[in-house]
């Protein structure tokens, strides 16, 4: 008879086994256009997931139209999910500063407005102690100030799903052609 719970466990356990542990990590940042964004970190290894979105304003549940016109104080932003045990958020601050120019706090070309304007945002005080240590590195390869915003993450708008994958969906349109595909071209993804 005692043995009888252990079988019932034993059945459980085996009926219900434990959910594998989720070590993944989450970074949002925006630098420029999310289509070319999410590519580029479609491209490193370690990024499990990239979603385009929107953050860093004030108003709920922003949408495409509202941000892309100004009528919103949010940028086009895209959440990475990543590996730290493959790709370390210092890495994925490394991508960032190659992928527009720094200094100019207007946008990344050849979108400009504050909607573009390059932002990164913490999700917890680790990260914004690196984002603070990568900004000293990288400040040092500029004779003028760093343009970009940095605050903690309030909240992530996902962007319309037309917007998701955009660049793989899309491999023809012209903005792809033309600025996505020979802007991912000139990273240097190699460590």
């Amino acid at each position: 008879m005692k043995k009888f719970p252990l079988l019932i466990i034993a059945l459980l356990a085996f009926a219900f086994p434990a959910q594998a542990q989720d070590n993944s990590a989450k970074a949002t940042l925006g630098a420029g256009c999310f289509w070319c964004v999410e590519l580029f970190y479609e491209n490193l290894e370690g990024v499990t997931d990239v979603v385009s979105g929107y953050a860093g304003g004030s108003e709920p549940d922003p949408t495409y139209d509202a941000v892309s016109a100004g009528k919103t104080t949010h940028v086009e932003v895209v959440q990475i999910t990543y590996d730290p045990a493959k790709v370390s958020y210092e890495r994925i601050l490394e991508i960032f500063w190659q992928t527009h120019d720094p200094v100019n706090g207007k946008g990344v070309a050849p979108d400009f407005g504050p909607h573009y304007r390059p932002i990164l945002l913490y999700h917890d005080d680790a990260q914004k102690a690196a984002i603070a240590a990568s900004m000293a590195a990288e400040q040092k390869k500029h004779s003028r100030p760093l343009a970009t915003d940095v605050r903690a993450l309030d909240r992530f708008y996902i962007a319309e799903e037309y917007h998701q994958d955009f660049v793989k969906k899309n491999p023809n349109h012209p903005y792809v052609r033309n600025v996505a595909i020979p802007k991912l071209k000139k990273i240097d993804f190699s460590e």
